[in-house]
């Protein structure tokens, strides 16, 4: 399975908490987190990637807790979960020259594996991949 998902992306302080305050601010207006990439920080901020069940009720609590926030749209697929699986994704979008800007996945033993894909060309990938 493959689709277009939207995924907030909040600056943080680079400091013990800043994290928990913002997934605090979701779980408390019943947002659920289904996926979050928080790079290794440089210097004072970092960006947090989160993607959430439901889209229009992440921007309401983000905006009443005047948490600055913008959003991008990422593929969000469906793996299997085996050896290999991620490289022919990878290896798909190379051939149409698709640049892969981040991504990051999750998954569980016996699971099938989820990814976010951030790409050069969101319309190209997803006729690329399908």
């Amino acid at each position: 399975m493959i689709s277009k998902a939207t995924q907030f992306v909040v600056p943080l302080a680079n400091e013990p908490g800043t994290l928990a305050g913002l997934c605090s601010v979701l779980g408390n207006a019943k947002v659920n987190i289904t996926g979050v990439f928080v790079p290794e920080g440089k210097g004072t901020t970092q960006q947090a990637r989160v993607m959430v069940v439901d889209v229009a009720d992440a921007r309401a609590a983000l905006k009443k807790a005047k948490i600055r926030f913008s959003e991008e749209e990422v593929l969000n697929v469906e793996l299997d979960n085996r050896p290999g699986a991620f490289a022919e994704l990878a290896g798909k979008l190379s051939q149409q020259k698709i640049n892969i800007i981040h991504a990051y996945a999750t998954t569980a033993p016996f699971a099938r594996a989820g990814v976010v894909v951030a790409v050069s060309d969101i319309e190209k990938a997803l006729k690329a991949l399908k």
